[in-house]
């Protein structure tokens, strides 16, 4: 099985390109070429080997989902003219991802249980279990970091501090609800819980827009309902379909992104069983069999020159 781990391509009118921690993204004028790749990040570092089928597991599931939410608000997607690739408007992004978490898990848990009881400006409820489902969604905000690690923020200081207008923040509140009710109630009913995700805005011609990538597992955590109650009674581990589980055997193997840590070996076992999950994802969310989709940097750039000719003329 073959990976596309890093991209190197010109396209005609080309003004610029960002390679992220998973993504490459390349500017043609008022368009966005967005390429997911097969790398996998955790703790904010890219690890050494790429996982196959990653990026069109990613990019499908958010084509999918930017596709069933577009009543709620415009988004950005256009055409995706490869299993990896979107091609979309370019919009100027808010410098902050918008958190929302339905239960205390991950992050959030493990602020709770080292003692901290407000998590970007919330107030966290007393007594709480890890894996519990919170009285209502909170919303936990980050900054929107180029480079280094995203970093907690609250309303007030991305409103203090002008990240985003007062009034465009709270519209912006309003939508991330909407799309993280819309999710739960598709992941209802595919026996999933969408226990968590992030959500990154922009803007195009004064108009607030949806960008990057929707509900996917490497911006979502899933747990399974079926057992969900039981589990949580006894004190279990959930059954989930996330990258957590990647960053849960980061930790076994004594990595969580410390200074001086050594990432582990990525072993074929390994590498295997991620992308044996990540194809789980997308056949339990999106209800249908995953096509596997093998091939080279070439054809990808000749798909995408195809559109783009399309969409220029």
């Amino acid at each position: 099985m073959s990976t596309i781990v890093k991209t190197d391509f010109t396209f005609p009118g080309q003004t610029g390109k960002y390679v992220g921690k998973v993504r490459d993204v390349y500017t043609v004028g008022d368009l966005i070429v967005m390429v997911a790749t097969d790398r996998i990040s955790a703790f904010d570092y890219v690890l050494p080997a790429g996982i196959p089928f990653k990026g069109q597991v990613l990019n499908q599931v958010a084509s999918a989902f930017l596709d069933s939410t577009r009543d709620i608000l415009p988004n950005w997607k256009i055409a995706c003219p490869d299993p990896s690739v979107t091609v979309g408007h370019r919009c100027e992004p808010y410098k902050v991802e918008m958190v929302i978490r339905g239960y205390l898990t991950g992050h959030a848990w493990r602020e709770y249980k080292a003692g901290k009881r407000t998590l970007c400006g919330v107030a966290l409820p007393e007594g709480m279990k890890e894996n519990q489902k919170f009285p209502e969604p909170i919303i936990t905000p980050t900054t929107k970091a180029d480079e280094g690690h995203d970093m907690d923020i609250s309303r007030k200081e991305i409103i203090a501090r002008g990240i985003v207008p007062e009034k465009e923040y709270e519209q912006i509140e309003r939508y991330t609800r909407a799309l993280y009710e819309r999710g739960c109630r598709m992941a209802d009913g595919r026996g999933l819980i969408l226990v968590d995700t992030k959500y990154e805005f922009g803007s195009k011609d004064g108009q607030i827009m949806l960008m990057d990538e929707v509900h996917t597992p490497d911006s979502s955590r899933y747990f399974y309902k079926e057992g969900y109650e039981e589990r949580l009674e006894r004190g279990e581990h959930q059954r989930q379909l996330s990258k957590e589980f990647v960053r849960e055997w980061l930790m076994s193997c004594g990595f969580n992104g410390g200074a001086g840590q050594t990432i582990p070996e990525m072993t074929p076992e390994v590498v295997g069983s991620i992308s044996d999950r990540y194809i789980e994802l997308y056949e339990h969310i999106l209800g249908e069999e995953f096509r596997k989709e093998d091939r080279t940097p070439e054809q990808m750039r000749e798909n995408i020159l195809a559109c783009l000719g399309s969409l220029q003329k």
